[in-house]
């Protein structure tokens, strides 16, 4: 029988930048050690940041994706209109469309099933520290 659950959870304040948080999200959804096998769905609640999943091992690699994510959709554009909250505003909202809200990943014996040198990234758009939320719903069979 298919079980569901269901956790909404902050993660820590940061400044723009790509950070690696799958320890962060193993420490809110503890209720992934309970299924055999099944899928969860990670759903950033914002406009101006995303999730994705990539390498978990190089730091560089983080430091890369912003300094490319900036070169594509770059601040103080004139092409933009819309700076409500500063210069940094519309292009968050163009990075994380790009990039996107959620993310899913299968859970294989109470784990995340992914790969090797795959880890969850919180990408970071605005310059200056906010506290963002993710709602993790898991759908699966319990162990």
């Amino acid at each position: 029988m298919s079980s569901w659950d269901q956790v909404e959870f902050s993660i820590s304040p940061k400044t723009k930048g790509c950070y690696l948080i799958t320890d962060e999200i193993l420490q809110n959804v503890p209720q992934i050690r309970n299924y055999k096998i099944g899928t969860i769905n990670l759903f950033l609640k914002h406009t101006s940041a995303a999730l994705t999943l990539c390498e978990n091992w190089d730091p560089d690699v983080r430091k890369d994706m912003g300094t490319a994510l900036d070169r594509i959709v770059p601040e103080g554009d004139d092409l933009y209109i819309h700076s409500d909250e500063g210069l940094d505003d519309m292009p968050a909202h163009v990075k994380s469309s790009l990039i996107g809200a959620s993310i899913t990943i299968p859970i294989k014996n109470g784990k995340l099933a992914t790969g090797v040198w795959q880890g969850v990234w919180l990408c970071e758009f605005r310059n200056y520290k906010h506290t963002r939320h993710i709602v993790a719903t898991i759908n699966g069979l319990q162990a």
